[in-house]
């Protein structure tokens, strides 16, 4: 789910979660190649042009230099299984946009961790220790959620609302996820001003028609690609990379559905448990051991642990190890 790495010369100065997945019956003998893990959400905003489109729909603005744009999305980033879809740098703002096809309240964790990587490499080697401000680009973290589950068409998610302790000040730290509902009949401003979104929530709705008529997802899939080339949607992309887009969205939609239906996720550890109990221990077995560190006065391996999957769960292992000599 990642486009190229780059890091702007401007600012330059934990285990995967493993799906069990299982075939669906009326699946027939359909089996999904599993390199085809990058999402069609983010093949079809994979150019600037398209990225652009988005911002100035999301935004309300008219900006008509797509080479502006500078894309920054971390290649190896992983934080429970999920890779960002597409961060990028314009106008002075760091723009992290995720995809969602269910209601997730920890997206204000997940970007705040993934912002903290990101600022860490946009900086470089900036004496934060100096006495001189250093100005950092304005973040923004938007998720466009299109899920089956009804929802408003704007809602705002907060770091503060996971928050367990209470302080004598104001919480010192904050991040905000704006949830953008894409689902057609949401956001109809929005959508008329980026056709690549609108063309993306009619072929997600179409899909979602064909099972509902109790078509196999194969076909479903097909039927919704061919009418949407027949209709001039997204005809481009559909056409040119048909048997490539075919399996992404087999295989979002093939995970989504066995989330829906079967409720069988596990960790790679083997703990099968619900995906929002089994991330609920995750963020709270994490947010004990930062605790820890910080009691510790290892302030700085919270921030390396941020940045490096690798040394979090080295940290994660010292602390089992140092929780279960106390016990």
């Amino acid at each position: 789910m990642l486009l190229a790495t780059g890091i702007s010369k401007k600012y330059n100065g934990g285990k995967k979660l493993k799906l069990k997945m299982f075939r669906r019956k009326r699946r027939k003998n359909w089996w999904i190649n599993r390199q085809y893990k990058d999402r069609f959400f983010k093949k079809v905003f994979s150019t600037k042009e398209a990225l652009l489109s988005l911002y100035n729909a999301v935004n309300g603005t008219d900006y008509d230099n797509p080479d502006d744009i500078e894309i920054n999305t971390i290649g190896d980033f992983i934080y429970m299984g999920m890779k960002n879809d597409v961060s990028f740098l314009f106008t002075n703002v760091l723009n992290l946009y995720e995809h969602q096809s269910t209601y997730n309240p920890n997206m204000p964790l997940r970007g705040f961790l993934y912002l903290a990587s990101l600022y860490q490499k946009l900086l470089g080697g900036c004496d934060i220790h100096g006495e001189k401000l250093i100005k950092i680009p304005t973040p923004q973290f938007i998720v466009f959620y299109n899920g089956t589950k009804e929802e408003p068409d704007v809602i705002e998610l907060k770091l503060s609302d996971s928050f367990v302790g209470a302080t004598a000040y104001p919480t010192c730290l904050e991040c905000k996820a704006i949830m953008l509902n894409i689902n057609k009949g949401h956001n109809s401003q929005m959508m008329e001003k980026c056709k690549e979104l609108e063309g993306y929530a009619t072929l997600v709705s179409l899909i979602r028609e064909n099972l509902d008529e109790g078509v196999d997802l194969e076909t479903a899939v097909d039927m919704a690609v061919d009418e949407c080339i027949q209709r001039g949607i997204l005809a481009d992309i559909l056409v040119a990379n048909r048997r490539e887009v075919k399996k992404m969205l087999l295989t979002e939609y093939d995970e989504e559905l066995h989330i829906k239906n079967e409720k069988s996720i596990s960790f790679e550890e083997g703990k099968e448990q619900g995906i929002e109990q089994g991330i609920e221990q995750g963020v709270q077995l994490i947010n004990e051991l930062y605790a820890w560190l910080s009691k510790c006065g290892r302030n700085e391996d919270i921030t390396k642990a941020i940045a490096n999957p690798a040394f979090l769960k080295e940290l994660l292992n010292e602390y089992r190890n140092n929780k279960n000599k106390k016990a």
